[in-house]
This record gives structure tokens, sequence and C-alpha cells, in this order.
């Protein structure tokens, strides 16, 4: 989570939208790579064990979400114990991915970016038009291409690779972005997405987690400690824990310690 691996992005960002906003062929020229024109269809999209791939591949992703978020339940639920998760990677590793795969990919950009997705457009079969990435007047009403949800899931993996040990922490970081481009991979495969489609959802998620990390973790004008999240959280849920003891007849812990 350096500066280099910023840059990089940012380059890479500049790089593929404006070759494939100049020359937005080239994305179907991807995807034709997927489609067979005798059946009209992209066949991996049929094949059982890649869609099992691709199940597998978001099953993977939340996963890693599952620790934080059950830290998170339990520290409301028992606000007098401490946190079974750090709570700077519960605040980390929670806002990334719903800043990714939730806000900015489903209820921001596939809202409202009427881009189509490859299986339906008329270079494949369909009977919607293309429309190169930066447009988002395509016939799309909802749930569209542009950009892909299961791509910035599957890049988020970047997020908890950040935390791995130092020493693991190359190899993590190298695991992940297989792991994303892999699932991404799959989506064009199956008809899903564009190459622009995943590509911008790895460095919009990247980007994302990038910024996260310097505020949570690097920069000290903005960085907090495990104890701050957890006295936090402590404060906010402690007045309904204790009412939850009062209406159950029980003392809390701090109660029946004096």
């Amino acid at each position: 989570m350096n500066r280099t691996g910023l840059f990089i992005a940012l380059a890479l960002w500049l790089v593929i939208g404006v070759v494939f906003g100049l020359y937005p062929e080239l994305d179907l020229k991807l995807a034709a790579l997927f489609f067979d024109p005798e059946t009209k269809t992209f066949p991996l999209k049929l094949n059982d064990w890649a869609g099992f791939a691709r199940d597998a591949a978001m099953w993977v992703s939340w996963a890693f979400v599952v620790p934080p978020l059950v830290a998170l339940v339990v520290k409301m639920v028992r606000p007098d114990r401490p946190l079974m998760v750090s709570g700077r990677a519960i605040v980390f590793l929670l806002v990334t991915i719903i800043m990714s795969a939730g806000i900015l990919t489903n209820l921001t950009f596939k809202s409202y970016w009427g881009r189509p997705r490859p299986v339906v457009v008329t270079q494949f079969a369909g009977d919607q038009q293309f429309v190169p990435w930066w447009d988002p007047r395509g016939d799309c009403a909802r749930n569209c291409s542009f950009f892909s949800g299961e791509g910035a899931t599957a890049f988020w993996t970047v997020a908890p690779a950040a935390l791995a040990p130092p020493a693991w922490r190359p190899l993590a970081y190298a695991g992940a972005v297989i792991f994303g481009a892999v699932t991404s991979g799959l989506r064009m495969a199956f008809g899903g997405h564009f190459f622009t489609d995943v590509s911008i959802a790895g460095l919009v998620t990247f980007v994302v987690i990038w910024f996260a990390y310097a505020l949570i973790y690097r920069w000290p004008r903005t960085r907090f400690s495990d104890a701050a999240v957890d006295a936090a959280l402590t404060r906010l849920n402690m007045p309904a824990y204790r009412l939850r003891q009062r209406l159950f007849g029980r003392k809390t812990g701090a109660e029946s310690s004096v």
C-alpha cells in the first residue's frame, strides 16, 4: 500500500480508459474470443464446473468479510467484552467492501450506467447496441455491465492481503491480484462483462483500498488505534446492553463488580 502501487494503478486506469475510449472495438474483439458464432452463445457459460468456480470465487471473497462482521455483531451484543478482531481491521475491511462492491458498483454505476452486457449486444446475437465504457446512454435498464460487481468483489481481497504479516504480504498481494484476474476472466468468458468492466472494477477497488488504508493506518492526522475503535463501540452499544439486562432482570458486568 505504498505510493508506487497507487501511481501504477492510476497509470493503468488512464491507459485503459484512453485506449479503450478511442478504440472501443477492442472490447468487442476481446469478448469475441469467448463467443461461438455457430451456436451464437458463450459456451463456457453452460459449463457446470465453470459456474461452480464462479460461485466459489464469491464464497471465498465474502468469507474474508465474515470474521470482522461477526466480531462487530458480538461487540454490539456484548459491549462489555473486548473486540475479537482488531478494531481498525474491522473498519478497514467492512468500509472497503461496502464502498467498492456495494455503493460504487451496485448502487451507483450498475444502476445508472446503461452499458449492456456482451451477451445482449447485437455483435453477439443480442438485441441491444454496444456502447463504449464511457457512455452511460446504453439500452440496459438495470444491473448493467459497467462496472463489474463480481470483479470488484474478487479484487477486494487485496484488502485482507494488506493486513497480512509483512513477510507474507507480497505473496498475499500476488494471490489476491491473480484471484481477481481469474474471476474477472470467467465473467468475460460467460459474456457477463467486457474487459473494461472488470479491469476498471479492479482499479477502482484498489484505489478505494489504498486511500482507506492510508486514512486508517498511515496518515498521522487521520489514523487511529484499535483501542479507540473498541472504546467507541463500547460507548455506542452499552446503553442498549444495560437496558436489555434490566429488562431481563440481570446486572451488567460493570454493575455486578460494584
